[in-house]
């Protein structure tokens, strides 16, 4: 499916939530990894303002891209944001929704 840009320069961004490593398999624990790099992937909550507006998203990152002190309430620049649209069926109930995904969250100076 295609991915889409996500134009953040005149946003403000701040850690909602510290990164948690993303499972590939909840029941084995076995941790979900880029496909091109192979290291492991984490999510954070980020909150997004613009214009007046602030969502909260819950981005993937690997975690070459995460510096180690991110915590609730930090500042952030976000490189490299996409939104890509997914749909599955899990026990024959058709699901959907939007992926967010990022190449690095740094800390914004």
């Amino acid at each position: 499916m295609p991915s889409f840009k996500i134009d953040l320069s005149t946003a403000i961004v701040f850690v909602a939530t510290a990164p948690e490593p993303k499972m590939a398999n909840k029941k084995t624990g076995e941790r979900a990894m880029d496909r091109d790099t192979g290291a492991g992937l984490s999510t954070v909550g980020l909150l997004v303002s613009d214009d007046g507006e602030g969502n909260l998203y819950q981005v993937t990152i690997a975690e070459t891209g995460l510096p180690e002190d991110l915590t609730p309430g930090t500042p952030v620049k976000v490189v490299g944001l996409k939104a890509r649209d997914w749909e599955n069926t899990f026990n024959g109930e058709k699901r959907h929704g939007i992926a967010f995904r990022a190449v690095a969250v740094t800390p914004a100076v």
